[in-house]
């Protein structure tokens, strides 16, 4: 009998956000213990359903009654939370299947976060959700809060003065403290909240279950995502995309970027981390918007629930200040945030200047403190640049105006007047202001942001939400069986992976393998000169560094010379390495020079890279990642992503390459990688040489590593 299989992405989750019973095992009288948290916050929040706690040693608990067990409840709760050892979970989870509880929230710690043996007892946990049907958040999370519906399944401290406010924002965190920050920063800016979900080691329920679930959430506008690693990418992909199909911005923390971060996140949860650049693609992909810090996403996440106008229709931003030195600190980082700053039009500028005949009407504009001297100054400021046709948004610098009475009773009504009269432009504001003012404007529709870096970065945030949306969801390419089987232990030289690329649809030079002086220059004869020679070894993948490459032989005489010579070397440096012959090859001259990549990436799969290649490979390490297969539009996309696109484009009057064979050997790589996932664990090819417009692109040097020869390595393909 096959196993059961997991659910589908957030099916099951009601019972643990809008449960109408909640049990918890291992209730305790003392609310500042773990087990007796949950029944304290229940009560002081007013759940309306029934609390049950479970304590064979107790006749009460805080006052309610209190079960010997979940069988003696008087009914199946829907949501039990278990708060007890980690030895004693399985059976408490056990006892609530049989009894008919539809989810259970563990808090119990003790699990994979701890090595093998804790492993083992987290599979029983997941074993049960399996087998059982039953969801399973946790265990070794700090649980979920549904604001509206006032219930708590949580301990999180953050809950001991009170609730955020119930509004628009879901908060889904695979890390309980940084899911829990973020709620309090919430609550401390008056931005509301819909629901806070922790998944912790994700036996069962994970994050993917979460996005999706809140994707179809009718209280939830937004979702903002704290994500340490991904234990199933389809999962995740397939929760993107479901928010991305119904328009619900999603907003990432992705922590875990760097070699100590990533060992930090496997031993706190358990799991391997991927690379960083495989899940910006994904992101991309899908249309999430990534984020650095909890503030970051906050602000975002805001910004997006209550900006009136909708998501700015492009990146044109207006800067308007009443300060010169900040409308230079304001165009410093808007820039830097990928902003575009237009100049207005000669119309705005006049319109600008009779209004305030000193300010300087250019992009920044400085209005200067004039105003704000008069509200019908301001208005006729506001108005001349919304109406601009350069304008999609207007970015506001009030700094901490509004602190000053005088000053709100300009600034308020004139913005409240501009709302109505430009419903279809996006304002933001960069503000220091009062929580009574700053409530006020977002409850006019315009979002705002403490400190110049803040909003800048935030408005950059819109507009890729905007972009995402505008661009349409693109399946992934499907992989078409491979056209022959690969023999990995003949993959190991440079002439075989050729072989082997080029039955794949990679473009390669006419190339021979010969076994002696005579037959080198024979080949270079019928190949044309000038020529290249190579020695072929599947012990040296790097062969330049034993002298085994020879350039630009120029008759056969050279090239007999240069065949002994190269291979008298090549022994001498590598005395143990086999030598399967010399590869005559064209030498060719001109061109752009492209690296071209796949490996395995632990938590996506295969992967397909390509960015500048030859000496420029490592030191500007400009590359477009994504998973494998991409289709050529896909391949183009990562093509016009590098920073080095302009060159390859023909900027300042380069000849324009060849954009169509890099994205058809791109595309035909990325299938290759996912056609013999068993087989091959990394693909070089450095450097693709990129021909003018019309011209082609041909492989110059290839590698293929065999999944085998990465494991005897120690390697996992990251």
């Amino acid at each position: 009998m096959a196993p059961p299989q997991r659910p589908a992405p957030g099916a099951g989750l009601e019972a643990i956000l809008r449960p109408r019973s909640i049990a918890i095992i291992g209730a305790s009288q003392d609310p500042t213990k773990i087990g007796g948290r949950p029944v304290q916050l229940l009560r002081k929040f007013g759940f309306p359903g029934a609390i049950y706690p479970v304590n064979p040693r107790a006749v009460e608990v805080q006052g309610l009654p209190a079960y010997p067990s979940i069988a003696a409840l008087p009914e199946a709760p829907d949501l039990a939370i278990i708060a007890v050892a980690a030895e004693a979970a399985g059976e408490a989870l056990e006892a609530c299947a049989a009894r008919g509880t539809r989810a259970a929230v563990v808090f119990s710690s003790g699990f994979a976060e701890l090595g093998a043996e804790g492993e083992a007892a987290q599979a029983r946990l997941g074993g049960i959700a399996r087998r059982t049907g039953m969801r399973i958040l946790g265990p070794n999370c700090l649980g979920a809060v549904s604001v509206a519906e006032r219930s708590i399944a949580t301990f999180s401290i953050v809950l001991e003065g009170s609730l955020p406010p119930a509004g628009p924002l879901g908060i889904a965190s695979q890390s309980g403290n940084l899911g829990s920050y973020t709620m309090l920063l919430a609550r401390e800016r008056g931005i509301g909240v819909s629901r806070f979900l922790t998944t912790g080691n994700e036996c069962d329920v994970d994050i993917a279950d979460a996005i999706a679930w809140l994707a179809q959430d009718d209280a939830t506008r937004v979702i903002l995502c704290v994500l340490e690693t991904c234990r199933d990418a389809p999962r995740l992909v397939a929760a993107l995309e479901a928010a991305r199909r119904v328009g619900k911005p999603v907003v990432v923390l992705k922590i875990g970027t760097t070699a100590a971060g990533q060992a930090a996140a496997a031993s706190h949860t358990g799991a391997l981390a991927g690379s960083d650049a495989v899940f910006d693609a994904v992101f991309a992909r899908t249309g999430a918007v990534r984020v650095a810090s909890v503030e970051a996403l906050l602000d975002l996440g805001h910004a997006a629930a209550v900006l009136a106008a909708g998501l700015p229709r492009g990146r044109r931003t207006m800067v308007l200040t009443a300060s010169g030195g900040f409308g230079v600190l304001l165009a410093d980082a808007a820039t830097a945030a990928g902003l575009a700053l237009p100049a207005p039009a000669a119309a705005t500028q006049q319109r600008i200047l009779q209004a305030v005949p000193f300010a300087a009407p250019r992009n920044p504009v400085d209005a200067t403190a004039q105003m704000s001297s008069r509200p019908e100054i301001l208005v006729e400021i506001l108005d001349a640049i919304l109406a601009d046709p350069n304008c999609d948004t207007l970015l506001l610098q009030l700094a901490s105006s509004l602190y000053i009475p005088r000053l709100r009773d300009v600034y308020l009504p004139a913005l409240r007047a501009m709302r109505t009269k430009y419903p279809d432009k996006a304002l933001m504001l960069s503000i220091h202001g009062p929580a009574e003012a700053i409530a006020e404007l977002t409850a006019m529709g315009i979002p705002v942001a403490d400190g110049v870096g803040a909003a800048t970065a935030t408005l950059a945030g819109l507009c890729a939400l905007a972009e995402a949306r505008r661009t349409p969801l693109v399946a992934a390419a499907t992989v078409p069986p491979a056209a022959v089987a690969l023999d990995a232990a003949a993959l190991g030289t440079e002439a075989a992976a050729k072989q082997a690329l080029a039955a794949a649809g990679l473009p390669v030079l006419a190339e021979q393998v010969v076994a002696s002086a005579a037959e080198a220059a024979a080949a270079a004869t019928v190949l044309g000169f000038p020529v290249v020679l190579k020695v072929v070894s599947p012990d040296l993948p790097h062969k330049t560094e034993v002298g085994g490459v020879v350039l630009n032989l120029g008759d056969a005489a050279a090239v007999a010379l240069a065949h002994d010579a190269m291979l008298a070397r090549v022994r001498a440096a590598a005395p143990a390495a086999r030598i399967a012959g010399v590869l005559v090859s064209p030498m060719v001259r001109g061109g752009v020079e492209l690296i071209l990549g796949s490996k395995q990436d632990p938590v996506f799969g295969p992967v397909v890279l390509v960015g500048l290649g030859g000496i420029f490979a490592e030191v500007l390490q400009d590359v477009a990642v994504r998973p494998a297969p991409v289709d050529e539009a896909g391949a183009m996309a990562m093509l016009r992503g590098l920073k080095a696109f302009p060159v390859l484009n023909g900027a300042r009057g380069r000849p324009k390459a060849d954009l169509g064979a890099a994205a058809r050997a791109v595309a035909a790589l990325s299938r290759f990688a996912a056609q013999h996932v068993a087989t091959v664990a990394e693909v070089d090819i450095n450097p693709l040489l990129l021909r003018a417009e019309g011209e082609g692109a041909v492989a110059l040097d290839a590698l293929i590593v065999p999944v085998a020869a990465k494991a005897a390595q120690g390697g996992t393909g990251q």
